[in-house]
């Protein structure tokens, strides 16, 4: 599978499959007794393919497919790589903060500017909340460039599952 060089932190994909959703599902829910190497857990038409703990590193992928039906025997399955949820809630918190003080940091700078007094503290302070920005944008990078062989063992699965009916 190759991952686009795009600005995509979590990448996507889409196929359609001539077998009905719930017969796929029953692949996934077959292969979770009959395997170890990867956990799978179904919520509804939802399936989430991960690694064990003891496998995992901080950066470590996990797989969520979604499987809709389109017509009586065909469906489309929705693909998305993600981190950990833990891991991709606290770096969207870090985001946020980072934004948030950008625009505090920015007002701040823009009202002493206004009232004639000095604001160079607050123009340095706005424009180092843009280099941390670059700096969390990059350790994102690294993250999918570390997680990306994970991926592809997973991506390799989901398919080797899919194409064993």
């Amino acid at each position: 599978m190759a991952l686009p060089n795009e600005i995509v932190l979590r990448p996507r994909f889409k196929f359609d499959m001539d077998i009905s959703h719930e017969n796929l599902l029953d692949l996934f829910e077959s292969k979770k007794k009959s395997q170890s190497e990867f956990i799978i857990s179904r919520v509804d038409d939802h399936v989430f393919i991960k690694f064990p703990k003891h496998s995992q590193h901080f950066w470590s992928p996990q797989l969520h497919l979604e499987i809709n039906e389109s017509d009586k025997n065909k469906s489309i399955v929705y693909g998305l790589f993600g981190p950990n949820p833990t891991v991709w809630t606290m770096f969207m918190f870090l985001h946020f903060v980072v934004a948030g003080l950008f625009i505090a940091f920015g007002i701040w700078a823009y009202t002493n500017a206004t009232l004639g007094n000095s604001y160079a503290l607050q123009l340095g302070m706005t424009l180092m909340m843009v280099a941390f920005w670059f700096v969390l944008y990059f350790a994102g990078r690294l993250g999918r460039a570390k997680g990306k062989p994970e991926m592809e063992a997973l991506f390799k699965f989901m398919r080797k599952t899919i194409l064993s009916e």
